[in-house]
């Protein structure tokens, strides 16, 4: 496909070429800023004919692949649907709705071409057997990269292998089960400062008939919380959001994290426009976020030096991500410093929005939270209060099998991360069909979650016994599956190469979190039209959360 790229130096060559005479003698030479103008001017307009109308139109060799029926703008596509409603959405109509072989094509914004991945099979060629044939697109390498550096999220090819290589250690087997007390011990310290607040609006409202409940917002609570878990489990650092929401760290994280408007507006033209010249504007979007990350990446080099120190005079015996990293000898400072970043997005964010939308299903469905409260109180100690030392192992945590049911189905149902990218690094294939370089390829888990054809007639339905076993299945196969077709049907934390090293960890920290809200509040909704869930506003970006945070009525049930 004709690049954009070629327009300016062409025009820069045609404008010498013009202005000093060396091409035509018969008309007036133009000035070198007119002809440079001038050449611009019309290598664009007929790229733009080109790249938004006659290739994607006309001349795709992907042309013929199956497509939405419905909704294409002649300019836009299916933009108009895909920012109508939350990420991923439009995808699962086509999914289930759109005859295929495991490939759907579709127009985005100016009519780039983008194609769906639908198929167990399609699936497996993009994450496992050709993964190193589809890349991170390179915007949002440079967008996350400004911010993040190029961590195990962003590092490629052999980076990338080594990187995972070195990293491993710290998320073995053996080490997360070694985490699962500094899990429960946050998670009760959290359950404790919330059940404070709810007994001070309680009090506040003075209403006898609702001694111990009120209105809480939960995403704040599960962001504060899991920040300090991945703070103390990930680096060794107690950062107390708990404790104190508005410290300094907290502040810098949710300026990067959290985008404004402003932020999004941005990412849109990030489209069309070099990332890095939009970086490079005097915009407020652009300081805030130079500082912010400044600020994190500076306190993430001093627990290095501190840890580096304790390495040196042989008193590191810490179990936190960062320690095991260090002791690898496979990064460099600067490195380890794009991991701690890494970890802190990655880590931090994701199960966040997996524990609001836990919230916000079983708020749905009191049947669910009740027969899963009853489990945990008969299985758990209680969170108690802070001068209780209760703690849990991994055994007791895994052992639970309604309440692992209900994390899986959560991760189902609303994966945290809805959508991810990835672009042919070269000439390749698909199912055998050709794939130009530089196409966008789209991996949504909102979509692929909810497939008819691999989860059944009840894949829209929040079901935790599905992944319950059922009498004569093999109960192994339908705990880990959820009666699913392929594990591909699951792809919360993708497969192959590149999925989610810290899998094991945030499903760990998940069930704990649960288990301690659970355990200790009946939870409802607060806003009733919520429970419409077409209705829900639903704020997208690197993860899914309701727009307008999630209130919930939260009552202290007591003796435990």
């Amino acid at each position: 496909m004709w690049s954009y790229r070629t327009i300016p130096p062409v025009s820069l060559i045609g404008a010498y070429l013009l202005a000093s005479g060396r091409v035509a003698q018969w008309f007036r030479q133009p000035g070198f800023f007119t002809a440079f103008a001038a050449l611009w001017a019309a290598q664009t307009s007929a790229w733009l004919v080109w790249a938004v109308i006659l290739y994607p139109k006309f001349f795709s060799p992907l042309i013929g692949l199956p497509e939405p029926a419905t909704g294409n703008s002649w300019f836009m596509g299916q933009w108009k649907a895909i920012i109508k409603f939350p990420t991923g959405t439009p995808m699962i109509k086509w999914i289930n709705s759109i005859p295929n072989d495991g490939i759907i094509r579709y127009l985005g914004p100016f009519n780039q071409e983008r194609l769906l991945i639908t198929s167990p099979k399609a699936l497996a060629e993009v994450l496992t057997t050709k993964n190193y044939d589809f890349v991170k697109p390179r915007q949002l390498r440079y967008s996350l990269g400004r911010i993040l550096g190029i961590g195990l999220l962003l590092a490629e090819g052999d980076e990338h292998k080594m990187q995972r290589k070195n990293l491993m250690p710290a998320f073995s087997f053996r080490h997360i089960k070694d985490l699962y007390p500094v899990f429960w011990s946050k998670a009760r310290e959290g359950v404790q400062a919330m059940t404070e607040e709810v007994r001070e609006k309680a009090t506040a409202q003075q209403s006898s008939d609702e001694k111990d409940t009120a209105v809480i917002e939960a995403s704040n609570w599960a962001s504060r919380i899991t920040l300090d878990i991945i703070g103390v489990a990930g680096m060794g650092r107690d950062f107390e959001a708990i404790k104190n929401p508005g410290n300094r760290l907290t502040q810098a994280y949710n300026r990067v994290f959290k985008p404004s408007r402003q932020a999004q507006i941005l990412q849109l033209l990030g489209l069309i426009i070099s990332p890095r010249l939009l970086s490079w504007l005097p915009l407020q979007r652009n300081k805030d976020l130079d500082a912010a990350a400044a600020m994190i990446r500076a306190e993430c080099a001093g627990l290095i030096q501190e840890k580096k120190q304790k390495l040196a005079q042989k008193e590191l015996d810490d179990v936190d991500i960062l320690s095991v990293a260090l002791t690898s000898g496979g990064f460099s400072d600067s490195n380890l410093i794009d991991q701690l970043m890494t970890f802190l997005a990655a880590g931090h964010e994701t199960t966040a929005s997996a524990l609001t939308w836990a919230v916000y299903l079983l708020a749905k469905h009191p049947e669910i939270q009740s027969r899963l409260r009853a489990e945990i109180r008969a299985n758990l100690p209680p969170v108690g209060t802070p001068s209780d030392d209760s703690t849990v192992s991994s055994i007791d945590i895994d052992r639970l099998a309604y309440l692992n049911a209900v994390c899986n189905e959560v991760l189902r149902y609303f994966p945290p991360a809805p959508l991810t990218l990835r672009r042919a690094a070269c000439d390749t294939t698909l199912l055998g069909h050709r794939v130009p370089k530089g196409t966008q390829i789209m991996l949504v888990p909102w979509a692929i979650n909810k497939s008819v054809h691999m989860w059944g007639e009840d894949a829209h339905k929040f079901n935790p016994d599905r992944w319950m076993p059922k009498e004569g299945d093999d109960k192994e196969k339908r705990a880990n599956s959820g009666g699913a077709t392929s594990n591909y049907a699951f792809l919360t934390f993708l497969h192959g190469p590149r999925s989610c090293i810290g899998q094991a960890f945030a499903k760990a920290e998940f069930a704990c979190l649960l288990a301690a809200w659970v355990g200790r509040f009946s939870m409802e909704l607060h806003n009733k039209e919520d429970e419409d869930e077409s209705k829900l506003q639903i704020k997208g970006g690197v993860t899914a959360r309701p727009a307008n945070g999630m209130h919930i009525r939260a009552t202290v049930v007591e003796g435990w």
